[in-house]
């Protein structure tokens, strides 16, 4: 390989914020690394986002019991990734809920992801050793379902595919704010290797339609007032599109990967290089947002072998 990817080198230890965005409701967040959400009930607390091992699921843990010591029952997932949900067994949730769509990545492409992600990103897995095996609902769904932690009520909703076919959102009507997942970013750059690009702005549409009053994003910092949401949903948007529309023109004259690549760092760079992960997502968002272009609607699932072809035909 010509030159590692640029995450196998990030070893540097973010800084962490725990802020609260609505009444008993925090945003758990690291510089750009995976972010987690914490709703806190009546007599019991739902976390969004398990983290990529138990050991920084305890980091999150932490955070929780510096507010509340009500027990944890229950764990939202937004999407499959291992960065996301592998640290899950930490929480003792007796229930974990998860998307039909996402359940069923699980099982069709699971183990590939995690050992994938392992390689690309090895800080994101800091004791990895006591991941006891892939993470499976307790409960899964198509559409929305509601959870009641006492009376708080939240809202776990399927607005559309974006960062990967099987994302949910969770919204708490009470106080009007959003755990979005990677569909929403904040000066981190999307991951779009599992993505689907044509649909990605009409869920983003379905998330401004609900007017929130702060959002937990999947990375980089909470945003707080309408402002901050909406800027961060039309960041997010220009960065989809203009990953996918020089990828989408290079296929459309029959050129390759590389000048794929070459075409969406000519666009993108300018506007995002300082991005949170930026380096570290590029090949994967070029290589997928190429691949759609040419009609392969399922994105194809990344595995080591994949990542290393991928990247030397990129390095041409």
């Amino acid at each position: 390989m010509a030159k590692a990817f640029a995450s196998q080198g990030d070893m540097t230890e973010k800084q962490i914020s725990f802020t609260e965005v609505g009444r008993d409701l925090y945003a758990f967040t690291a510089e750009g690394d995976p972010n987690s959400g914490v709703i806190i009930g009546d007599d019991s607390v739902m976390v969004v986002e398990a983290q990529a091992t138990p050991r920084l699921a305890q980091k999150v843990i932490d955070c929780i019991r510096q507010v509340t010591d009500k027990p944890i029952t229950h764990l939202a997932l937004t999407h499959y990734h291992a960065v996301r949900v592998l640290g899950a067994s930490a929480y003792g949730a007796g229930q974990i809920l998860m998307s039909d769509a996402a359940r069923g990545m699980v099982a069709e492409r699971g183990q590939e992801d995690w050992n994938s992600e392992f390689q690309r990103f090895p800080r994101l897995f800091q004791g990895h050793d006591s991941i006891p095996g892939l993470t499976w609902p307790t409960t899964s769904f198509t559409g929305r379902m509601s959870v009641f932690l006492g009376n708080r009520r939240v809202d776990l909703m399927q607005l559309g595919r974006a960062h990967t076919a099987g994302d949910i959102v969770i919204h708490v009507p009470d106080e009007n704010v959003m755990f979005t997942g990677d569909i929403v970013e904040y000066h981190s750059a999307c991951y779009c290797g599992d993505g689907h690009f044509a649909d990605w702005g009409n869920t983003l549409d379905a998330i401004k339609s609900y007017q929130v009053d702060a959002i937990a994003p999947g990375r980089g910092d909470a945003l707080m007032g309408s402002d901050m949401v909406n800027q961060a949903i039309e960041n997010t948007r220009d960065f989809v599109q203009s990953t996918y529309r020089p990828a989408a023109r290079v296929a459309a004259r029959g050129g390759s990967l590389k000048d794929a690549w070459d075409a969406v760092r000519a666009a993108c760079d300018p506007k995002f290089a300082d991005y949170a992960i930026y380096e570290h997502c590029l090949p994967f968002n070029v290589a997928r947002a190429y691949d759609e272009a040419r009609g392969i609607a399922t994105p194809r699932i990344w595995t080591a072998e994949r990542d290393l072809q991928m990247w030397q035909d990129l390095q041409g």
